[in-house]
């Protein structure tokens, strides 16, 4: 139609006019004629009289107008001669009429092709509007009765022409819709003129299948010549399908957007079963197959359900397990409905009753080919039953549910893969040390997905010493994990060769980047590691530490106030760092030093490790002064338990503060008293030997521990002799009595001794030997002026 709409308002419809039509006998002479053919012709009645059909057009044309049969023939316009000679084309409509038992004449109308054309799509427009159009089409007049309506579905009220005279709601009395509401929006377009396009209507179809129906609605009016307002069109358009597709897509995209929020299993279960009540179900249950080789009886578990606010879903009763498991080895959707939902109540001691279920549906959820659980949904009376679609749709939201329950199970596994590990590589009691004691706390981040790769350490070392590590490995999870275990090990192994914290840390940064020049591309690095390395030296009442990237330990002296202990800083291991310091600082009886992981505290901004400490250390009634510094007297209140005290730290600063895991180690130094140590200068002379011997008795008799003279003046005779023979001065002797007793030859060389098996026939070359069968344990450690060569009994 080329956008043009003027057939329906052409000229023939706006004015009667007779028709132009001929007359012809069966000899093909014209008989007949109305006045309008003279002009469209110009012909005069005389000559109209003497005309044939083959003188106006071909021969072929003129047979198929006279022939026997109606005048249906094909509206395509044909040349008719008028009586200049000129052709004007036109279409010619035959008609067969009886004039007697055994005669015929045909009447042909003339009409205007252009005329045909507009009729032809009026008609068109017409039927399909009135008897094959989608849309349900009924006129009103003013009072709101039916005037027409069309035929394109079977109306449940009855065919059009025992409607017309009555109102909507006289004509389908109890059907699907709010006739009040209905009746308002007619007379508002009455009343205004304005129509009503594309609104949409919801109502139930009551029935075997209760349901909802969706219909786009029109109202537009009809007017008379003068623009007056006289009857309304109402076209309804049934989308119940469209809508109800739109409304599941939406459903499961928010239902989606609300899954899986946490990585926490049970947590997502909930989710799931929140996410569909009340747009989807009343009750909403999930139902996940725990981990581990049992049967899938013994593994399926009731998680989570939700129910909808009001009564409906709080009053359903959830699909029993065996359901589930029924649906788990069937593996696909079961829905219930009528008897056989009746029939499962009633096995289970239960009846639908008033608010019972009206029907339940239970999918099995899978993910990456396994499955997971089953989600269960249920509808009550108030609600529809469930249909086809809503088994398409409530795969959907399983297939959904069991990617996020998918992710939050591995992410879980994952977790509790990588917190077994660190926990076993943490250690699981310290050593017992009478010069020390020591408390410690391990807390995974709450604000870190995954566990990251702190950690802490207690090590014996010689001469009653104590190493103190506390270290921080980059990343989470189990590669942080691992690495944390490469560095620790490798911490614990430097540790064993008696190194100074600088001189440690320093080889703990070669072997860093040599593992990163090692490793392959995209393996987990230790380079970033962080790690504070201390030693406490109960003899010399000192601790010796140094940094790598890690924030110095907090010092609380004995009555003082707490404050950071000033270590030079390094970069961390890995980074290259050109050199490490180390800073040795006194520790009395009764300070305690605090390590932890953490970030480092700027120097402008106010430390929260220290003001943690200080106010723990005020809530137990521990006096100390105001100043932050290292050092002063204080109060002499009771001392405050280290586990209380790390307690107390993390309560007031935990690691959701910090944004990363906390590893915490407190320990509060107890020195050896005076008269547990004792040392003297020999000089370095063979007779010193001699001399040795005569001390270590006297020192170990005074100690009441006679039975071991005879052993320790043959250590301490071959650790001196060897001494003598090849070191240098100074030469000193010290014996140590702590949890096993100590025999230290210090000399100044850095010659380092080696144990040998001497032959039958040497004179020499047994002593270190010696040293090594009668001793527990032995070794050298060396200094910055010479080395010293020990030797520990156990007592």
């Amino acid at each position: 139609m080329d956008g043009d709409s003027s057939f329906l308002s052409s000229p023939e419809s706006a004015e009667p006019r007779e028709n132009a039509y001929l007359v012809f006998d069966e000899e093909g002479v014209v008989t007949g004629w109305s006045p309008p053919v003279g002009p469209l012709l110009g012909y005069p009645a005389a000559r109209l009289r003497t005309l044939r059909a083959r003188d106006l057009v071909d021969d072929a044309v003129a047979a198929r107008l006279l022939a026997r049969g109606d005048g249906e023939t094909d509206p395509a316009p044909v040349p008719v001669r008028c009586a200049d000679g000129a052709r004007v084309e036109l279409v010619l409509r035959p008609h067969r009429i009886r004039v007697g038992a055994d005669a015929w004449q045909s009447l042909v109308e003339l009409e205007d092709p252009e005329l045909v054309r507009r009729r032809y799509f009026r008609d068109a427009v017409l039927r399909g509007l009135f008897a094959r159009s989608p849309f349900i089409i009924d006129v009103f007049d003013d009072r709101l009765r039916f005037l027409a309506q069309n035929h394109s579905q079977i109306r449940p009220h009855g065919s059009a022409s025992r409607v017309v005279g009555l109102t909507m709601r006289e004509a389908a009395p109890g059907g699907h819709l709010d006739y009040d509401a209905f009746e308002e929006r007619q007379r508002r377009v009455l009343e205004t003129g304005e129509p009503q396009i594309a609104g949409e209507i919801r109502g139930r179809l009551p029935g075997e299948h209760d349901r909802e129906v969706v219909y786009s609605e029109t109202i537009a009016p009809l007017r008379d010549v003068s623009g007056a307002v006289i009857a309304l069109l109402h076209l309804v358009l049934d989308t119940t399908d469209r809508v109800h597709a739109r409304e599941r897509l939406a459903l499961v995209n928010e239902a989606s957007g609300k899954m899986g929020t946490t990585l926490d299993v049970t947590r997502t279960a909930r989710e799931i079963a929140e996410a569909v009540v009340p747009g989807f179900a009343d009750l909403a249950c999930v139902d996940l197959l725990d981990p581990g080789d049992g049967t899938e009886e013994a593994r399926l578990t009731r998680r989570a359900a939700a129910g909808s606010a009001g009564a409906p879903g709080t009053s359903l009763p959830l699909p029993p397990l065996p359901l589930a498991l029924g649906v788990l080895r069937d593996g696909g959707p079961l829905l219930l409905t009528g008897e056989r939902l009746a029939a499962e109540l009633a096995s289970t001691g239960r009846a639908a009753g008033e608010g019972g279920p009206h029907s339940w549906l239970l999918v099995p959820m899978r993910a990456r080919g396994e499955s997971l659980g089953v989600v269960g949904f249920a509808r009550s009376r108030w609600s529809p039953l469930f249909e086809p679609d809503d088994v398409l749709l409530a795969e959907e939201l399983a297939a959904r549910a069991g990617a996020s329950v998918d992710n939050a199970v591995r992410y879980s596994q994952e977790r509790a893969t990588a917190l077994a590990l660190q926990r076993s590589l943490l250690p699981q009691r310290f050593p017992d040390v009478m010069t020390l004691e020591s408390a410690s706390r391990y807390l995974p981040s709450s604000g870190q997905p995954m566990p990251g790769g702190a950690w802490f350490d207690v090590l014996r070392l010689s001469s009653a010493r104590i190493g103190l590590v506390v270290g921080s490995a980059p990343g989470t999870g189990l590669a942080s994990a691992v690495t944390m275990g490469r560095v620790r090990t490798a911490v614990r192994t430097l540790a064993d060769l008696d190194l100074p914290p600088d001189e440690l840390l320093s080889q703990l940064d070669d072997q860093v980047r040599r593992q990163q020049e090692e490793l392959a591309e995209g393996a987990s690095s230790a380079t970033g590691t962080t790690c504070v390395y201390a030693v406490i030296d109960p003899v010399a009442r000192s601790c010796t530490l140094a940094t790598a990237g890690h924030p110095a330990p907090v010092l609380v002296p004995h009555g003082g106030a707490p404050g950071r202990v000033d270590v030079p800083s390094a970069p961390a291991l890995g980074t290259g760092a050109p050199l490490f310091e180390s800073r040795t600082l006194p520790l009395d009886e009764g300070d305690v030093l605090l390590l932890h992981t953490g970030p480092a505290p700027e120097r402008t901004a106010p430390d929260v490790w220290v003001d943690a400490v200080g106010a723990c250390l005020d809530g137990h009634g521990h006096g100390h002064g105001p100043s932050p510094e290292v050092g002063g007297d204080g109060g002499d209140g009771p001392e405050l338990p280290l586990d209380a005290l790390c307690d107390g730290v993390l309560a007031r600063l935990g690691p959701s503060e910090l944004g990363t895991d906390l590893a915490l180690l407190s320990v509060r130094a107890h020195p050896l008293p005076e008269d547990r140590h004792a040392a003297w200068e020999l000089p370095v002379d063979p007779r010193s030997v001699g001399r040795a011997r005569e001390l270590t008795a006297a020192q170990l008799t005074a100690w009441s521990m006679e039975e071991l003279v005879p052993t320790t003046e043959l250590l301490v005779s071959e650790l001196v002799t060897n001494a003598v023979r090849y070191g240098s001065p100074p030469l000193r002797l010290q014996l140590i009595w702590g949890r096993t007793l100590v025999c230290e030859v210090w000399d100044g060389s850095s010659t380092a001794p080696h144990v040998r098996r001497a032959l039958d026939t040497d004179e020499g070359g047994r002593g270190l030997f010696m040293v090594a069968q009668l001793a527990e344990l032995w070794g050298t450690r060396y200094g910055p002026r010479g080395k010293v060569i020990w030797a520990e009994e156990a007592l």
